[in-house]
């Protein structure tokens, strides 16, 4: 039987450790604090089973009746983090949304270190990718084709930020993250033992038919320019994703997707 947690009953936004999870929406609160925000159960419930443990659990009365709840909430505070109990004002405030989720974690972040990586069977790098929404979808995506982490590379986005891990559905704590720079990041591609491949408007190969043996490293540029020279001609192969109608290009995360699933194709079966 899952043994009940007393949590502190929160009724003002003015308490000091709302006001602490509230400037959590800023990158530089984040990164001073080394902490971000998961809104709703299942994230906080799929965060604890993939072993991060909460530093605070925020919820509503009205949700203290889940057992997922109960077991988070026993979770958190064998861990020695801070449970509250607030009102749906309080939540909305903190988390700014009109109808906030009834259950907020607060979780320490985790980052890689690049010369610790391990090839594993498929890495994706982005260079400078500025859409949160497209970063937290593209983790989403490569969670899905169990890819072994992503490498955000240079002035990207922040994987944290509350879009991005609204976007991700959960996989943020699955999926692991590096940072670097340009020059770091070709530095450690020096010695990758796979293939390196990235979509650009100068490829001459159809991204299908290409053969992705493992490991692959697949890099792909921003929003708005693509990879950049440098990037592209650290690739082994550029490809192309053929198009038969008027538009000439996809959305970065579609994009990604369309090529993560061809380059894991031979290892993706449905389950009976």
């Amino acid at each position: 039987m899952t043994r009940a947690i007393e949590a502190r009953l929160v009724t003002s936004p003015a308490n000091p450790e709302i006001k602490r999870i509230r400037g959590l929406a800023l990158r530089k609160k984040r990164e001073e604090e080394k902490l971000f925000v998961a809104e709703g159960l299942r994230h906080v419930t799929e965060a604890l089973e993939a072993g991060w443990p909460l530093e605070t659990l925020v919820y509503q009365a009205e949700a203290a009746q889940r057992p997922k709840l109960a077991e988070a909430l026993a979770a958190t505070g064998a861990a020695g983090g801070l449970c509250l109990e607030v009102t749906e004002a309080v939540l909305a405030k903190m988390t700014k949304r009109d109808n906030p989720q009834m259950v907020v974690g607060v979780l320490r972040q985790r980052w890689q270190a690049l010369e610790n990586l391990r090839p594993g069977k498929l890495w994706i790098a982005l260079e400078t990718v500025r859409d949160p929404g497209n970063l937290g979808t593209i983790l989403r995506t490569a969670d899905a084709v169990a890819a072994d982490g992503v490498i955000l590379i240079g002035e990207t986005c922040d994987p944290y930020s509350p879009e991005a891990v609204r976007a991700s559905m959960g996989s943020i704590v699955r999926v692991p993250l590096v940072r670097a720079t340009l020059d770091q990041f070709l530095a450690w591609r020096a010695g990758w033992p796979g293939l390196v491949v990235g979509t650009h408007l100068s490829g001459q190969a159809d991204y299908r038919e290409v053969s992705y043996a493992a490991p692959v490293l697949l890099l792909m540029g921003n929003e708005q320019a693509g990879l950049t020279e440098v990037a592209a001609a650290a690739c082994d192969r550029l490809v192309r994703i053929p198009m038969a109608g008027g538009a000439d290009s996809l959305n970065l995360s579609v994009a990604t997707a369309v090529m993560l699933f061809e380059i894991a194709r031979d290892r993706l079966r449905l389950v009976p």
